[in-house]
Parts: C-alpha cells; sequence; structure tokens
C-alpha cells in the first residue's frame, strides 16, 4: 500500500480528513484525554469528547487547539497520529502528502507549528493554505475567475472573513471570536444572572436549540440543569431564545464588525460582484440561528448559508488535492 494524498481540516472543535479517491473519510472531535500523571493519551476524538466535564482528577479531556492554532504541541501530534493511523492512510512505502488549512493571520511560528506536527505524524510533504480561500472553494464558489466572491468562515475558534478572486484573497480578516466564545459568553451570562454553574456541552446544546442572534427570529425555550453557586445543589432553570440572543450579542457584533471592515477594503469593481452573487457563510457557525438574516441586514448584502457548512473546508481540500502539484506557492520545505 502506497501512501495517499490527504487534506485536513485542524479545527479548534473538530478534525476532518479527506483522502484523495475516498472523500471524508474522519469527523471527529479535537479532543484529547490525557492520565495527568502518566501522561498517556486514553482516548481521541469522540471517544474523549464524552469525557469532557465528566472525568476524575487524574484524566483531562483537553483541547490541543485553541483559537485556530496549536496550543499544546505534544498533543496535537498525538491525536493527528491516532487519527492518521485510523484511517490507514500511511504506506509501506511512502508517505502521504499533507494539506492543512490554516487561518488567514497566522503567524510564520504558528504555521511552522502546524507543518511539523504534521511531518512528526507521518506527513511527507506539507502544503498550507488559507482557510476561507478552501472554505470557498467548497462551497462550489468559482474563485479562480476575476470576479469577487465573499466568504465568512465561522469555526470553533476564529471567523475568517474574505473577498477571493483570481484564486486568492484580495482581502481578508481573521478574528479570535467564533463557536468557542458563543458558549463561553452563555455560560458567564447565566452564571451571572441565575448562579448557576454549567459546563461546555450545556452552554452548546442551548446555543443550537433555542439561540439565535437576529431580534425576534426566534422564541423558544429550555430547561437546563446545573450546580447551584449558593447552595451548592443541582437545579433546574427555564431559558428563553431572547436571553441567549442578548448573551451572544457582543461576539456576535464582533463578527459584523470584521465583515463591514473587509468589505471597505474591498475594490469598489469587486464589491460590485458580490452584491450580485452575495456572500456565502461557512463552518460550525452558519448553524447559528439567524446569522444569515442578521449579516444581509447589517451588509445590506444578500447573504447564503452553504449547502454542507461543517464540510465546506475538508471538501475544499479534496477539490485542491486533485490539483496539488500546481500548489507550489504555498508549499513549505522541512
Amino acid at each position: 500500500m502506497f501512501g495517499r494524498d490527504i487534506g485536513i481540516d485542524l479545527g479548534t472543535a473538530n478534525v476532518l480528513i479527506h483522502v484523495k479517491g475516498r472523500g471524508i473519510v474522519l469527523d471527529e472531535p479535537s479532543v484529547v484525554a490525557i492520565d495527568t500523571q502518566s501522561r498517556k493519551v486514553l482516548a481521541v476524538g469522540d471517544e474523549a469528547f464524552k469525557m469532557v466535564g465528566r472525568t476524575p482528577g487524574n484524566i483531562v479531556a483537553i483541547r490541543p487547539l485553541r483559537d485556530g492554532v496549536i496550543a499544546d504541541f505534544d498533543t496535537t501530534e498525538a491525536m493527528l497520529n491516532h487519527f492518521l493511523s485510523k484511517i490507514k492512510v500511511k504506506g509501506w512505502f511512502s508517505k502521504p502528502r499533507i494539506l492543512i488549512c490554516c487561518p488567514t493571520n497566522i503567524t510564520s511560528v504558528e504555521q511552522k507549528a502546524i507543518r511539523e506536527a504534521a511531518e512528526k505524524s507521518g506527513g511527507k510533504n506539507v502544503y498550507l493554505e488559507e482557510e476561507p480561500k478552501v472554505a470557498a472553494v467548497g462551497a462550489g464558489m468559482d474563485i479562480y475567475q476575476p470576479s469577487g466572491n465573499m466568504v465568512v468562515d465561522i469555526g470553533g475558534g476564529t471567523t475568517d472573513v474574505a473577498v477571493l478572486s483570481m484564486g486568492d484573497i484580495v482581502t481578508a480578516s481573521s478574528i479570535k471570536v467564533a463557536g468557542d466564545r458563543f458558549d463561553a459568553d452563555i455560560l458567564h451570562y447565566i452564571k451571572k444572572k441565575y448562579k448557576l454553574l454549567i459546563g461546555e456541552r450545556t452552554s452548546e446544546t442551548i446555543k443550537f436549540e433555542v439561540g439565535t442572534v437576529f431580534p425576534g427570529a426566534r422564541s423558544e425555550e429550555i430547561d437546563i440543569r446545573g450546580r447551584d453557586m449558593v447552595s451548592g445543589l443541582p437545579r433546574t432553570i427555564n431559558i428563553k431564545s431572547e436571553e441567549i440572543r442578548l448573551a451572544m450579542e457582543e461576539s456576535v457584533s464582533h463578527i459584523v464588525t470584521s465583515a463591514k471592515n473587509v468589505l471597505e477594503k474591498t475594490p469598489p469593481e469587486l464589491s460590485a460582484d458580490i452584491i450580485d452573487r452575495g456572500i456565502i457563510i461557512t463552518g460550525g457557525g452558519a448553524f447559528l440561528h439567524g446569522i444569515d438574516q442578521l449579516l444581509a441586514e447589517e451588509l445590506k448584502v444578500p447573504v447564503f448559508i452553504a449547502e454542507d457548512p461543517m464540510h465546506c473546508v475538508a471538501n475544499g481540500t479534496g477539490i485542491l488535492l486533485e490539483n496539488l502539484d500546481r500548489i507550489n506557492k504555498n508549499k513549505i520545505r522541512a
């Protein structure tokens, strides 16, 4: 068996792997469970995610990526190793070529860390490509024509906004406000208003089941359980959609401002194209209720959610893998 070309969407919340000729073969949370005493990796991905907030003192379930970049190098390497072994892409005679996506504004040091983690996990040559560009390709946008395309990729750790033309980024912005920040906002709001402690998984459930970012767009409620900060005992409260909108309002405004800033720096001819074509939202944040309405209202441009927003980046790596030999400018050699 020979090594294959693979594309990795190395996300803060999820890792997706696309193998050339096989499609997306892995979609698991970027979580690793470690025994703090022996530093031994106990579980990775789905298994480790089930342990978040539910482990004894000597076991921690950690996310080795924060804000789209590597926060814990050794754990990231162990996680990639596990995933690559699981999908059986390492050949006897050759190693796979790997295309990895990264946020638009990461530093050369952060790029080097991503490259080294991929190489140590068994990659032969490692190519880096900017996330919004790959997301746009995966969403079906023809970015290689001399016309403007705009994409807003809302992930777990970062939101990348970019205008693309002629196969490259014309203007872009990357901010560390995305899904994880929204979860934290909900968690802090409930802690402050109701004196109730809840976990990350509960706040994520609230976000998708009753949350909205557009005023009046949703009117639902949910009962949630947590630990009372005063009595220390379990307690149940009722949360409504409008409360969650207010909790996330400040963070969501950062995404709107970022999109406005990118549009302000865009050449007028490309701006005209964007009015015709609209803006595409990709990433897990596309599932945030009312995000398309809010951006359309604030930017005065049509806004659409990609067909399969969660898999846009991974699908984009698949398309770029077909032309991997032509991608030389982003190749990073050891």
